[in-house]
């Protein structure tokens, strides 16, 4: 059954407060009622829309990958050329991370670990899912371009999410390095390591 509107925008407010308390303390520093003070509500309230420490964690997981679907994937719809499309998305996950880094993105990237069962099952599935798709869109790009494969499309899908993911480890907004600059070097990179060009 859908969560209403209204329920549904509690639950991502709770994880986006969560997720900063979960990024301070760590998944196993920190307790409920520490989130729940965090975001106004009684312990019990906390239970209410969550259910447990763990289910919470699936949602804050869980609500990011919703982020990477609403503001990388979905707006790739109207791009035909695989190249353009690919190169978009490395330019919006760089975005993500550099403008989520404290808060979703890196408890997906840090803490899910945390995660067990069918909990980690389900979230695995959606994570398996985005490296499926950037394989295929990795596929369509070496077809295009004409030559040989210079490299597996997995194992390109791999190099791209490990360097991207582990920009919220080092990278600072404040710091001499732009993000238009970032995401130029990553992209050019990319590309010349899978096409030998640019």
């Amino acid at each position: 059954m859908a969560q209403a509107p209204e329920a549904k925008q509690k639950l991502r407010e709770i994880c986006r407060i969560a997720a900063r308390v979960f990024y301070a303390k760590s998944y196993d520093g920190a307790s409920m009622q520490d989130i729940a003070e965090a975001v106004g509500l009684t312990k019990a309230g906390l239970y209410h829309h969550v259910g447990s420490k763990d289910r919470l964690l699936f949602e804050i997981t869980n609500y990011g990958m919703d982020i990477l679907d609403e503001t990388v994937l979905a707006p790739l719809r109207d791009i035909p050329d695989p190249r353009e499309k690919l190169r978009q998305i490395i330019i919006g996950h760089i975005d993500l991370i550099v403008r989520a880094r404290d808060q979703e993105i890196t408890v997906i990237l840090h803490e899910n670990r945390s995660l067990s069962g069918p909990l980690r099952k389900k979230l695995n599935a959606r994570k398996r899912a985005y490296i499926d798709y950037l394989e295929n869109l990795i596929t369509r790009v070496q077809e295009q371009s004409g030559g040989p494969p210079l490299v597996k499309p997995q194992l390109a899908a791999f190099a791209l999410l490990g360097m991207i993911n582990w920009l919220y480890q080092w990278y600072s907004a404040q710091g001499p390095i732009k993000q238009e600059e970032l995401a130029q070097v990553y992209t050019d990179f990319f590309f010349r390591g899978l096409l030998g060009t640019t």
